[in-house]
């Protein structure tokens, strides 16, 4: 096996402390005694001389496993004066049963001495800051959205039924009308007299759904799920207007991924984040597509294929590309994606068809920011043009299980 590192060093990480193998060679040219494994603790200090440690020796290259978040201490003080690389944990599995911190330490500079392993993506410094953001306000609409459950569930011991009649609970009227609940107004018919617009004309409907037994208790525990609401709202706005200002290095990539159908302007800041808008880094949309977890997996053997599930893949893109599909989805008319969608579901169903618009986005996204231009799109009638006949073939095939007889005749250009 080709030795491709003299002196490497694997780091077996865990909150409190790092085992350290340092794999240099011996005294006679061509041989390696075992590493010599040391414990450094993760403060910073520590780390910091760990570095000069690693300096000193003159490793050449260092491996670490992307162990939760405990990497990131040792990786943001060694990259800029190290040749430092992060490796998936599946990758760098060790034997079994021989399973320890130490041989864990020493299994990695072995690895990364004979260049076996891939580095993860590791984003720069501005989309560090820019992914912090986005994905903090992803959990805190997330945390929003179940404080709203939460309320809804309670409503139900109250039997006010006012998430039968609207799509909202946090919209304009069925808030004014849960404030006026709280604040003490007990009459429905005044309650449902705060409807606005459309909403007005179910005001019967209204009625019937807040008659219910809401006391004084009820609006107490109403009037604490309200504020935490409003109080998490208030976080989203802060950090979509810091999101905003780090977002201006890349406000032309976002640009060009709005142009994607199903593609927001909050989608589009994710996946700014979490690919980077550098396409350098995925040599192909196969690769991005793989790194996102959007590929059908690969696992035969013998000729038999075992499973074909789409691997764990980065869960925030997912989520952004998600609801994209979604929108797409639900929304499928005069676009490509939602003609794709529309062939996808009668086949494969729902499910694989929304992952096929999710890799096909991504697809775009790779092409549109490699090669900086808009999304063009192919258009509804992209697989009629495709394939006139078998669309022909097809349309005339379902018109005869109709029990119509079909007879074709050309027609002549004006």
């Amino acid at each position: 096996m080709d030795l491709v590192h003299e002196r490497a060093a694997g780091l077996d990480i865990s909150k409190s402390d790092a085992k350290v193998a340092i794999r240099v060679p011996g005294k006679r040219a061509g041989t390696f005694p075992a590493p010599v494994v040391t414990t450094w603790g993760s403060t910073t200090n520590q780390i910091l001389a760990l570095r000069d440690m690693l300096v000193a020796a003159k490793v050449t290259t260092v491996v670490m496993e992307a162990t939760s978040d405990y990497w990131k201490p040792f990786y943001y003080l060694f990259e800029d004066v190290l040749p430092v690389m992060l490796v998936n944990a599946k990758a760098a599995r060790n034997i079994p049963g021989r399973k320890t911190d130490v041989s864990d330490a020493a299994w990695l500079a072995q690895l990364g001495a004979h260049g076996l392993l891939r580095p993860c993506f590791v984003p720069p410094p501005p989309i560090r800051i820019l992914r912090d953001l986005t994905r903090a306000r992803t959990v805190a609409t997330q945390d929003r959205t179940r404080e709203i459950q939460r309320l809804e569930k309670f409503l139900e011991s109250t039997g006010i039924k006012l998430s039968d009649y609207v799509s909202d609970l946090m919209g304009v009227s069925s808030r004014a009308m849960l404030t006026a609940l709280v604040a003490g107004e007990r009459d429905p018919q005044v309650l449902a007299n705060l409807a606005k617009g459309t909403m007005r004309r179910r005001i019967p409907e209204l009625v019937e759904a807040l008659t219910g037994r809401f006391e004084e208790h009820h609006a107490f525990i109403c009037h604490m799920h309200l504020e935490r609401i409003d109080s998490i709202t208030g976080w989203v706005e802060q950090l979509t207007t810091r999101i905003d200002e780090a977002m201006e290095p890349f406000r032309a990539a976002r640009e060009f991924l709005t142009t994607i159908p199903g593609v927001s302007i909050l989608v589009a800041d994710v996946i700014v984040a979490e690919t980077g808008a550098d396409m350098s880094t995925f040599e192909t949309p196969g690769r991005l597509a793989s790194w996102a977890g959007l590929s059908p997996g690969s696992n035969e053997s013998a000729g038999r294929v075992k499973s074909s599930k789409t691997r764990p893949g980065d869960p925030y893109l997912k989520g952004a590309l998600g609801i994209a599909a979604l929108t797409i989805a639900r929304h499928p008319n005069n676009t490509y994606l939602g003609a794709r969608y529309k062939r996808l579901i009668v086949r494969r169903g729902k499910k694989k068809a929304l992952v096929a618009i999710e890799h096909s986005i991504l697809t775009a996204v790779w092409h549109m920011l490699a090669d900086g231009e808009c999304y063009q799109d192919p258009g509804s009638d992209f697989f009629t043009k495709k394939d006139p006949t078998r669309t022909r073939n097809n349309a005339v095939r379902r018109l005869r299980e109709l029990g119509y007889d079909v007879t074709l005749n050309t027609r002549e250009a004006a």
